[in-house]
Formats: C-alpha cells, sequence, structure tokens
C-alpha cells in the first residue's frame, strides 16, 4: 500500500465539529416521506391518531430528520457531510459506504432540527481495484428546544 494520503490537516478534523443546517418538519413532509417509504402506521398520516398514541404531534417517519432551510446543497439533509465532501483526496470515485440512525426522542411536525457533524476516523484500505480511504463521519440532530434528537453515523469512501 503506497503511503498514507491521511494529511495532518486531515487528522485535525477528527472530532471537530461544523454547522451544517437546519431543517423544518412539516406535516406535509412526513406524510410524503411515509408514503414514499411506505409506512402505514397513522402516527405517519393523522395528528389526532398521533397525539392519542401521547406524541406532541404528526411523526415524522425513521430516516426523516426534515427539510433543510436555506440549504446551499438545495435538497435533502445528505448523509454525506460538509466534512467529508470538503476535503481534498486523490481519488476521483466517491461512494455513500451507507448509515445508520439512533433516535433518543420522537420528531414531530413543527420541530426545527439542527444538524452538526463530525469526523470520527479515517481508515484506509487496500481494495480489490486499488486503495481507497474510508472517512467515518457522525451527525447530531437537536430540536429548537436543545434535546439531543438523533444521531447518523455513516462513512463514506473514497476510491
Amino acid at each position: 500500500m503506497p503511503d498514507s494520503i491521511v494529511t495532518a490537516e486531515m487528522q485535525a478534523m477528527i472530532g471537530r465539529e461544523v454547522d451544517e443546517g437546519v431543517a423544518e418538519v412539516t406535516t406535509t413532509s412526513c406524510r410524503l416521506f411515509a408514503r414514499a417509504v411506505g409506512h402505514t402506521d397513522p402516527i405517519f398520516f393523522d395528528v389526532e391518531a398521533a397525539l392519542a398514541r401521547g406524541y406532541r404531534g404528526l411523526v415524522a417517519p425513521p430516516g426523516y430528520l426534515g427539510t433543510p432551510v436555506n440549504d446551499r446543497r438545495q435538497g435533502p439533509l445528505v448523509t454525506i457531510p460538509r466534512p467529508v465532501t470538503d476535503m481534498r483526496i486523490p481519488y476521483k470515485r466517491i461512494l455513500d459506504g451507507g448509515t445508520s440512525y439512533e433516535y433518543f426522542e420522537p420528531v414531530v411536525a413543527g420541530d426545527v432540527v439542527t444538524s452538526r457533524s463530525k469526523i470520527t476516523r479515517f481508515e484506509e484500505r487496500l481494495g480489490s481495484i486499488g486503495p481507497m480511504l474510508i472517512t467515518y463521519h457522525e451527525t447530531a440532530y437537536t430540536r429548537q428546544d436543545g434535546t439531543l434528537v438523533a444521531k447518523m453515523y455513516g462513512n463514506v469512501i473514497h476510491y
């Protein structure tokens, strides 16, 4: 394997949190996302059903944490956070290596969610088509009252 491509500047990025953005959760977006991924539980569609089950409002389906407000990416929250996409990696190809979510509190319509991302580690490997760099990252999602509602863990493969 060639010398490490992980520079001192990249190492210094580990653990440094970066503001990602602010996202709004609306009843319409919750319903659209729930339909798109095939959820049928009424808590994602009917406010009264959600309230009857003890939620603060219509529940955001798993994997949906709002629609960005004034986001430079002009689209839904992406799973590859800015600290990863802003690095200068010598490999030309990039692949989302997967994500998982951990929920601490329900997210409901009316919530405004702020996200902050950080790189947690780098791993270099030699794959079947050559060297690759795997960047592991974590994004924390906090609602308007300061409560941590979820974390997303993921990795990005540069090759």
